[in-house]
């Protein structure tokens, strides 16, 4: 795992001072090594950096930038069946001088070009600088797990892992993009392929672009989706065929991501995604897993106790700890800095402390992150199928939701001294209005709905996003695996993949996410949803499969997610941070927000902290990001 950034500029006007330092701000995810690559030519100054964490072939052969002939590599990431990759090459007379994917990754692309990639299996982002015909490559694996950025304007294309490189370069205009910013507030997160910044993308997950280096032309192009596997004929099959052929996947999955060069770990909450992968993985070592696991003091947040239990009975080196108000406090005040645009998801702070935890001991911790979305584990699918079932039996119900939209919450007397009606007002008008099971999902899901956003912004996004690929899913597809194909494609590609990689960076701890290999999901997806979501029984055939090696009885307990007190801390130690950062004068110099609006939040929020507990936490993320990055 590494940090990638640099730049092509066609103004001649970056040096290589600048790309150290564009790099160096990366030390956090490479600190083992570092590379840098300048070239002047008669288009443009060139810049290839690199920052090292050694996991595979810790010698000096693996270091990048690497060069074989005309092409020039720089990765971050893992290509976890490169060695049979090599096997493959070595029949093609290639000779290999090291024990690393990189050199791997690089000759597969010498051999068959852009069709390397779909032989590898694992994460990364690449890129590739072909001298021979004056082009930059980029690839970024397919479900997004590692992150890939860059920014292009007036002639000046940078690139990196992360956007603080961006800052680095004195060239880099920093405009908010208000309706990336509008996402911001509606979902927790900003979705791809857009940033906080005008002019400044993600490489979306799946694709690869190309930066012809002799006239600037940009140009991407989609080499994987998980909607086409989705759009493929459903299998015939008995559920006991697939269940063992999703065994068979899941085992070569997990043993996959083992394969290092350094000590290696595993997250474990003690629900059945991470209790699959690490069941999995015990079941035939002799050598103890390192498994580790967060917990609360406050109970109905806190699983420390079944991860134990989990780890107890697999036999595993269990460590847990347990975060405290005080944790929260002093992390707080980083979070800006490891997630450099807003990020609302509440909990960054306990997955940035067991990635703490776990690098005490390893280098590399395996979680399992993408098992709701692939095996159909999350409430909001079950809840959507209900709630339209529901509603569907209103008579106009369309145009009951519109007739609320012009009756205020407050003007209903009676009903607005009810707890909380405002915001269940508002969630009400957004149900009626929802014409099918992922409409409605998406309204559950809002942090502000869009009205909300249009009162605090004075507009709403206009951007097009993954949620629009909806109509792009064959009829053969119900709503249950609508719901999953676009979760795949949003929440779990910018809100839960974006909070895993910058929580295990920002300690130099690579994060491996076996529930994500492709294969898993190529297969699972042409798979009948019941056997996913079976009379309303969650994630019934990965279930199956770990009832096999751990009893049902000490797995079977409601659903928690990962989640933070946010009331509970921010009724105490954490007030002060509402207090200080949504001040009004604050707030008016951003110039962004409405200070009318975040007063009455906060207004509502001190009098009841059960009240826009969620909203305060986006604004004060917000307001916390624009003080670090746009001073």
């Amino acid at each position: 795992m590494c940090g990638i950034a640099g730049f092509c500029d066609f103004s001649k006007k970056s040096d290589k001072q600048t790309l150290i330092n564009m790099t160096d701000v990366l030390h956090h995810r490479g600190p083992d090594d570092s590379g840098y690559s300048f070239y002047e030519n008669e288009f443009s100054h060139i810049g290839l950096g690199h920052r090292r964490l050694s996991i595979l072939d810790l010698s000096a052969h693996g270091h990048q930038p690497m060069i074989h002939q005309h092409l020039e590599i720089i990765f971050n990431g893992e290509v976890y069946n490169f060695a049979e990759i090599a096997k493959e090459l070595e029949s093609f007379g290639y000779i290999f001088e090291s024990n690393s994917d990189t050199e791997v990754i690089l000759k597969a692309f010498h051999h068959w070009g852009i069709k390397a990639v779909d032989k590898f299996i694992g994460m990364f982002a690449i890129v590739i600088y072909d001298k021979e015909v004056q082009k930059l490559i980029f690839i970024r694996d397919r479900a997004g797990v590692k992150p890939l950025n860059y920014y292009f304007k007036d002639g000046l294309f940078l690139f990196s892992s992360e956007l603080k490189s961006f800052h680095e370069h004195p060239n880099f205009e920093k405009e908010i993009n208000v309706d990336a910013l509008a996402l911001f507030f509606q979902y927790s997160y900003i979705l791809e392929p857009h940033t906080i910044f005008r002019h400044t993308y993600k490489l979306p997950a799946g694709h690869y672009a190309e930066l012809n280096i002799q006239n600037a032309e940009f140009k991407i192009h989609k080499y994987w989706d998980v909607i086409d596997s989705y759009n493929k004929p459903k299998l015939d099959i008995s559920f006991e065929e697939a269940k063992a052929q999703t065994e068979k996947l899941l085992k070569s999955a997990c043993e996959y991501r083992m394969v290092s060069d350094v000590p290696v770990g595993m997250f474990l909450s003690g629900g059945y995604d991470s209790s699959a992968v690490t069941a999995i993985l015990q079941k035939d070592r002799t050598e103890k897993l390192k498994t580790f696991s967060i917990g609360f003091n406050e109970e109905k947040y806190n699983e420390a106790q079944y991860a134990k239990k989990v780890a107890e009975y697999l036999g595993t080196e269990h460590t847990e700890y347990y975060c405290t108000q005080k944790d929260a406090q002093e992390l707080l005040p980083l979070m800006s800095q490891i997630w450099d645009e807003p990020f609302g998801d509440s909990s960054n702070i306990p997955t940035t402390l067991v990635s703490r935890l776990a690098r005490k001991s390893v280098t590399v911790s395996l979680s399992a992150d993408g098992g709701d979305e692939i095996f159909g584990g999350y409430d909001k699918y079950t809840l959507s199928l209900k709630y339209q079932k529901m509603f569907s039996k209103i008579p106009f119900r369309s145009a009951i939701g519109s007739m609320m939209e012009a009756i205020e919450p407050k003007y209903l007397i009676g009903l607005n001294k009810t707890y909380n009606f405002g915001n269940r007002y508002e969630k009400l008008k957004i149900l009626l209005k929802a014409k099918n099971e992922q409409e409605i999902m998406n309204g559950v899901g809002y942090y502000f709905n869009p009205s909300e956003v249009d009162k605090l912004l004075g507009t709403t996004s206009k951007l097009s996003t993954s949620f629009d690929d909806v109509t792009r899913l064959m009829p053969h597809n119900d709503c249950i695996d609508k719901m999953m194909a676009i979760d795949y494609k949003t929440y779990q590609l910018d809100d839960i993949l974006t909070k895993v990689d910058r929580a295990t960076m920002s300690v130099s701890l690579e994060g491996r996410e076996p529930l994500l290999d492709h294969r898993i999901i190529e297969f699972v997806a042409t798979l009948p949803s019941s056997f996913k979501i079976k009379d309303g029984n969650k994630k019934y055939i990965l279930k199956s499969i770990v009832h096999d090696y751990i009893p049902k009885e000490l797995m079977d307990r409601p659903k928690m997610g990962f989640s933070i007190p946010l009331n509970e801390w921010f009724g105490d130690e954490l007030k002060k941070y509402v207090l200080q950062y949504l001040d009004s004068a604050k707030v008016a110099k951003t110039g962004l927000l409405n200070v009318a609006e975040v007063e009455k939040l906060k207004k509502e929020w001190l009098e009841n902290s059960s009240f826009s507990a969620n909203k305060i936490w986006l604004i004060l993320t917000f307001m916390m990001w624009h003080e670090r990055w746009m001073r």
